[in-house]
């Protein structure tokens, strides 16, 4: 058996008889090429997915992932796990609804347990103008042919008793509920598009980082490694917060900024929420992963920075939030936290799209929603670097946007990194 063994029943069974010494590598760790058709910058979940879908929807299988790291270890195996398609805009709400429905399909596709929960994702709101805000938001979503429901009070305090419904200051007066939004285990999403990558032939060349991107003429021949060159006829981006450095590699100047973002998880405790819960008056989010143990976040920490570590006025923010909403929570201590660096765009909303330099594609700019956007993005990068034009689902996350004001502000924030 080689590395594309298939997983199922029988090959548990018999994995099982045979004392599991018949498992073989997820992926292959295969030496660099020469050159290859296409290379992607980063895997992670953006890179990983892209490849797949390169291999998979457009046959191009002469590719090679490049990960200065090994698979999983940025952003994709460090933020909160939620996936939700709950957007007001219409760039957003049917790109995410896409990939709400890739990720429903997903473990079929790949062959591998992505852990995919669809538990439900509540945004709570505090107060008549913030209804009327959800309201118009789940309007959106429903002319869109995307689920949601408006609940009332009594509505959210049959769901999630815990929360603390009568508070002087952040009284809950209702939420937005999307039934099919969720959780995934992202480390596994990661290890999933690997391995699938991989069957279809692609190279996931792991502690390889570029260090250089060659271009001749206007026109990317490839990409300098701590490896050697690497020749490719297309590159694309997806370093998320390291994508101000490797295009700088190019001489491109992206209009994002790199902050960090933390996350936490608490001791582990017995069900107590089931389900995904946002809080309205403030910026916190939170879930309970299998293992037990509460999963939340917040804000950005405020600076630029691309350490994976985080601040303590951030973790102090995220704590108040989350007792403010569930007093309960005051008892637990929390385990450990840890940061991602976040691509923050100016409009809050992603691009992807050609560069000005031919041959050259960026995928950039998730601010906090890159890894509920991981197949979709996936999907459209492909899409987009295949046929040299992008779908209909990204032709909105243009690059250009900026300067011709056609910009996608979803929060309503204006044009400015650290508000989105």
């Amino acid at each position: 058996m080689g590395h594309d063994m298939h997983y199922s029943v029988f090959s548990l069974l018999r994995n099982a008889l045979a004392g599991n010494r018949l498992w073989t590598p997820a992926w292959r760790d295969p030496q660099p090429k020469p050159s290859y058709d296409t290379l992607v910058v980063g895997g992670g979940g953006h890179g990983l997915a892209t490849a797949y879908y390169l291999a998979k929807e457009h046959g191009i299988t002469d590719v090679a992932v490049l990960e200065k790291g090994y698979v999983g270890s940025g952003n994709v195996g460090r933020n909160t796990t939620i996936i939700r398609s709950n957007y007001l805009l219409p760039p957003n709400t049917h790109f995410y609804e896409k990939s709400l429905q890739l990720w429903e399909g997903l473990e079929q596709d790949i062959n591998y347990n992505a852990m995919v929960s669809q538990r439900g994702v509540l945004n709570l709101f505090h107060s008549d103008a913030q209804r009327d805000a959800y309201a118009r938001r789940g309007n959106a979503m429903r002319l869109a042919g995307v689920d949601a429901e408006l609940l009332d009070a009594a509505a959210v305090r049959g769901m999630v008793p815990e929360i603390d419904m009568d508070n002087a200051r952040f009284p809950v007066k209702g939420g937005l509920l999307q039934r099919r939004g969720g959780t995934v285990r992202h480390d596994a999403v990661a290890w999933g598009y690997a391995r699938a990558a991989d069957r279809r032939g692609v190279d996931i060349l792991q502690h390889t980082e570029v260090t250089g991107i060659r271009v001749e003429a206007g026109r990317v021949i490839g990409v300098e490694t701590t490896r050697g060159f690497i020749g490719a006829k297309r590159v694309g981006l997806a370093a998320a917060g390291n994508s101000g450095r490797v295009a700088a590699m190019a001489g491109l100047r992206l209009p994002i900024e790199s902050h960090v973002l933390q996350a936490f998880v608490s001791e582990a405790i017995k069900p107590v929420i089931d389900t995904v819960v946002t809080f309205g008056a403030g910026h916190f989010y939170v879930s309970q992963s299998d293992k037990g143990g509460l999963v939340f976040g917040g804000d950005i920490d405020g600076y630029n920075s691309y350490a994976q570590r985080g601040s303590l006025p951030a973790m102090e923010d995220v704590m108040e939030s989350a007792v403010a909403l569930f007093p309960g929570f005051s008892r637990l201590r929390y385990l450990r936290q840890w940061g991602g660096v976040m691509d923050m765009s100016m409009d809050g909303s992603p691009i992807i799209d050609r560069t000005p330099i031919d041959g050259l594609f960026l995928n950039c700019g998730w601010c906090y929603g890159g890894f509920k956007a991981t197949p979709a993005s996936g999907w459209c990068f492909a899409h987009t670097i295949a046929t040299g034009a992008p779908h209909p689902l990204n032709a909105g996350f243009r690059l250009d946007r900026f300067a011709t004001g056609a910009v996608i502000d979803e929060k309503g924030a204006g044009a400015q990194a650290n508000l989105h």
